[in-house]
């Protein structure tokens, strides 16, 4: 089949991955423009990085309202358009040039979790499970009918970096098993029920700052859930520090907020009397390094109640 792909992150370098490896024509690879990096640099896309290294041409256009976007697509003459994590809102006018459709590989079970970050926003609320949906692309965002889905539980101490690339394997695996059905035209169109929808809004650095009067359980969804950006942070020798990882802790008397150093790493007494041990973090400026490395650094003792 004559493809053109849209894709950005890692996430959807896996699907491309198995479109090619499935011997899928595909003539074009649309992707977010190189951005600043650091020292200057431009930052290339995953997708692009990918996409040059097995010869397919690739197109950064800075809008797909643009006019010379939408007659490029026009010339190439594609008979689907794939879509995974793509960055921008896709026009009607893109979403009908090819003769069949364009598809979309979402990280959630539809229609639970539209938008930017259903993966990150999953873990935050505690969900059990979670998965892929693959579904015809309409104007309104992530609404269109269903195609096909496949769920997976999610482990309670997954992080969203580690979901992600189980995800994208998922989504990749259940892309390449239904493509034959939009090609022979007998794949299923399930209309969503809007009055089921849950929105995913963007991530932002002002989710990062932990609450310690909320419950442990949330804590450390919130700390999965921002790995890797924004990343959680917490308060250590009066500077900021970001946390990367942290297990459930047992039972405290503590106020919350009180950080003690412990065996495992800093103990950090959380709203409902039970604690969170934060494992693994980044004091500004420097290293990510495990608590305990940080603490033995400053030569501080377990028990020890931290400022």
């Amino acid at each position: 089949m004559k493809l053109v792909f849209m894709g950005t992150p890692d996430f959807a370098v896996a699907s491309l991955r198995r479109l090619a490896e499935d011997g899928h024509e595909i003539i074009g690879v649309f992707t977010q423009p190189d951005k600043p990096g650091n020292r200057k640099k431009l930052t290339v896309p995953p997708v692009k990085d990918f996409a040059l290294s097995i010869g397919l041409p690739v197109f950064q256009p800075a809008s797909l309202r643009d006019p010379a976007a939408l007659a490029l697509l026009r010339d190439l003459r594609p008979e689907l358009t794939v879509v995974a994590a793509y960055g921008q809102i896709l026009p009607e006018s893109v979403l009908n040039v090819p003769a069949l459709g364009s598809v979309n590989v979402h990280g959630s079970l539809l229609p639970k979790y539209r938008g930017a970050a259903p993966i990150n926003r999953a873990i935050l609320n505690g969900e059990r499970e979670t998965g892929v949906t693959i579904m015809h692309m309409a104007k309104k965002l992530d609404a269109g009918d269903i195609i096909s889905a496949r769920s997976t539980p999610i482990d309670p101490d997954e992080d969203a970096e580690q979901l992600f690339a189980r995800l994208a394997v998922i989504g990749a695996d259940l892309l390449c098993e239904t493509i034959p059905a939009i090609a022979d035209g007998t794949a299923t169109r399930i209309p969503q029920n809007d009055a089921d929808a849950t929105y995913a809004a963007m991530l932002s650095r002002e989710m990062s700052p932990i609450d310690w009067g909320g419950s442990a359980e949330e804590i450390v969804n919130q700390i999965r859930a921002l790995v890797p950006w924004p990343c959680a942070t917490m308060t250590l020798d009066g500077g900021r520090a970001k946390v990367w990882h942290a297990l459930r802790g047992g039972e405290t008397e503590d106020v919350p907020g009180t950080r003690r150093a412990a065996k495992q790493g800093i103990a950090c007494a959380c709203g409902d009397g039970k604690s969170v041990v934060v494992t693994e973090v980044q004091y500004e400026g420097g290293k990510r390094m495990t608590a305990s490395a940080w603490l033995n650094g400053r030569r501080v003792v377990p028990g020890t109640v931290l400022a």
